[in-house]
């Protein structure tokens, strides 16, 4: 973590945009790299203990940058019945185009096989493990994902460029890791293109949210759904 004089010399002597640029620069290759250790360098155990090591850095940087250098207090907004509404109206959507897509194209696209041996490489074997990890990813880690990549890094975008090119350069940083992902787990382009596409989309939307109504509710309920959706579809492609 960055020390008590790098965070004050970048407070006290950065201009705001020097400030955005940094703190993107130590945020979005993270998520990327820890996908490409975990998955390609060393798959098993020790990619597995750096991905994870890089995933706290990811969430305790932006921690540490909003309370010691931008002086925001750290609270959750007023969850509002507009918040309740647009996330799950929202999130049922993404989660009928995640499923059908699924359903029209996952049989002919996808080699269940090879998706289960690399899935066993990295530990995924019991369906036990599969739900416990499902569970965290879908209700833990969507909330992470939102307060990172919108409360976060969107807006250090959104410092940078106009709000419109910020909402499409923060779902671009968003996808990143996620096209690696797909192309380690199907090598297929077409499943990279038509995923990546879906991950682009939902980032967009998630950003849109937070940038209308500066909450991480919408954007949270919606993920809820859509990783729900992400979950149903794994463990088919897994056990069924």
């Amino acid at each position: 973590m960055l020390s008590k004089a790098a965070l004050n010399w970048i407070k006290r002597k950065q201009p705001t945009t020097v400030q955005a640029r940094l703190a993107l620069m130590l945020t979005v290759p993270a998520s990327t790299l820890g996908v490409f250790i975990s998955t390609v360098i060393a798959p098993g155990s020790v990619g597995q203990g750096i991905f994870t090591l890089l995933k706290v850095w990811l969430v305790l940087l932006p921690l540490v940058w909003a309370t010691r250098i931008d002086g925001d207090r750290l609270r959750l907004p007023r969850l509002t019945r507009q918040d309740i509404l647009a996330g799950l109206g929202l999130g049922l959507i993404m989660f009928a185009a995640i499923t059908g897509a699924y359903g029209l194209f996952g049989p002919q696209w996808i080699d269940f096989n090879d998706i289960r041996a690399k899935a066993a490489h990295v530990g995924l074997t019991s369906p036990v493990v599969f739900l416990v990890g499902a569970a965290y990813w879908t209700f833990i880690n969507a909330f992470i994902e939102e307060a990172v990549w919108r409360n976060f890094i969107y807006r250090k975008c959104e410092v940078l460029v106009p709000r419109i090119s910020a909402v499409l350069l923060a779902a671009f940083f968003f996808t990143l890791h996620h096209s690696l992902a797909l192309w380690f787990y199907t090598q297929d382009w077409r499943v990279v293109v038509l995923g990546s596409l879906g991950v682009f989309l939902a980032g967009v939307s998630w950003s849109i949210c937070y940038s209308l109504s500066r909450s991480l509710w919408p954007g949270y309920l919606s993920h809820i759904l859509a990783d729900a959706a992400i979950a149903l579809v794994g463990y088919h492609l897994l056990f069924s």
